[in-house]
């Protein structure tokens, strides 16, 4: 079983900074996509960012240029620096963790239970 943890959410100024953090626990396959996904009120889950192996990234064209996506292989931790923040950008952010045990589709795989951020204005 997998478990992923978040941290790092929280209430921020518009053009403040916030980062998250996901650290997964378990049985996890060697080729894995680590990323993170957010829903927003009356919005449907949609991928903020996600990193696979360890080098390529991918980002949502509304968060690219402020959002950067990292991972650190030997702790199962992944990162989201969020900079520059807009109000746009509140949602509950959700990490999710997908391998060839759980299938690759959007909305396959671990998830965490989510953490809240708000961005006021």
């Amino acid at each position: 079983q997998v478990q992923l943890v978040e941290s790092g959410g929280g209430l921020v100024q518009a053009g403040g900074s916030l980062r998250l953090s996901c650290a997964a626990s378990g049985s996890i396959t060697s080729i894995n996509v680590m990323g993170w996904y957010r829903q927003g009120p009356v919005k449907q889950r949609e991928l903020v960012a996600a990193i696979i192996g360890g080098d390529t990234t991918n980002y949502a064209d509304s968060v690219k240029g402020r959002f950067t996506i990292s991972r650190d292989k030997a702790k199962d931790t992944v990162y989201l620096q969020m900079n520059s923040l807009e109000p746009e950008d509140t949602a509950v952010y959700y990490c999710n963790v997908k391998d060839s045990t759980t299938g690759w589709g959007p909305f396959q795989g671990y998830w965490g239970q989510g953490t809240q951020v708000t961005v006021s204005s």
